[in-house]
């Protein structure tokens, strides 16, 4: 049931920024971190939004935050390792709102315990990861691209990594996923581009989100406190947080003066090769 706070408010829009005034959303992993914020940044900036994870608790949390803000919200519960689960998303999305103009595929990830080196990566997890980061991003295009051309248009932003673009002592199997990322919203993009539909990635190094905070070690989150270059003003630990790195979805979501389709947009600029490295390490914790 989607979550609402005014009926009479189909496209409110609390910031008064109006990109994405009229338009339906679909967030994946939008029950908690950067997923969470980029529904309520969207919402905030007119879109109403289906907000899909598999955490069924966190969709309803982060709905209730859409709807305390003023905005439109249709909780849905969904597991992007499953084709006909991403499938029966995109058309409640549809089902409830009528439309779909946007879809940010966002989850992902590795299991940071078993994605090591070559020869101590645990090949047996590798189809899993494959799964929740290429598949996932294959199926939710292939489901949404249709009603997006029906819509005359639309965005797909998808989320890969620094760890696409750096080598790595360790995450070998997340490195290669999220390279593959990379390469199919190129394909999507310039298939689909003269039909008006946009697709972007963004490439996140290291964010502070819950999943990173309880996945790695202190000395290692401290290290990437000083190598990230992007330091935040007032933000104390000089990083960004899972709060900054929906806004780089900005450009590519708007229908106003279009970026070249198919562009990576990279969110962390590191200043030495051996943070780089770092960064990637923990990408497997972005999901979350």
């Amino acid at each position: 049931m989607e979550h609402r706070k005014d009926k009479g408010k189909d496209n409110e829009n609390p910031t008064g920024e109006g990109r994405l005034a009229g338009k339906i959303a679909v967030v994946t992993g939008a029950g908690s971190g950067i997923g969470r914020a980029a529904a309520v940044l969207m919402s905030r900036q007119g879109a109403r939004v289906v907000v899909a994870d598999y955490d069924e608790r966190g969709a309803r949390e982060t709905a209730e935050l859409v709807v305390a803000a003023g905005g439109r919200a249709l909780p849905v519960t969904v597991d992007v390792t499953d084709e006909g689960s991403v499938a029966a998303m995109v058309d409640a999305a549809v089902g409830e709102y009528g439309a779909l103009h946007v879809l940010c595929n966002h989850v992902g990830g590795t299991d940071l315990r078993k994605d090591l080196d070559l020869l101590r990566m645990y090949m047996d997890k590798f189809g899993r990861t494959v799964d929740r980061n290429v598949r996932s991003t294959l199926w939710g295009a292939r489901y949404a691209v249709p009603h997006m051309i029906r819509a005359g248009g639309g965005s797909i932003i998808n989320t890969a990594s620094v760890a696409a673009l750096v080598g790595d002592v360790l995450q070998t199997s997340y490195d290669a996923v999220k390279a593959a990322v990379v390469s199919i919203t190129k394909s999507i993009a310039v298939q689909y581009g003269p039909q008006n539909v946009r697709c972007n990635a963004i490439a996140p190094g290291a964010v502070m989100t819950p999943g990173l905070k309880q996945n790695l070690p202190v000395d290692v989150i401290d290290s990437l406190k000083r190598g990230n270059a992007l330091a935040v003003p007032g933000h104390s630990e000089g990083h960004r947080t899972y709060h900054d790195v929906p806004r780089l979805r900005r450009v590519p979501l708007s229908d106003r003066p279009t970026p070249g389709r198919g562009r990576r947009h990279d969110h962390a600029v590191l200043r030495r090769a051996g943070t780089a490295r770092h960064a990637s390490r923990v990408a497997g914790a972005e999901g979350r």
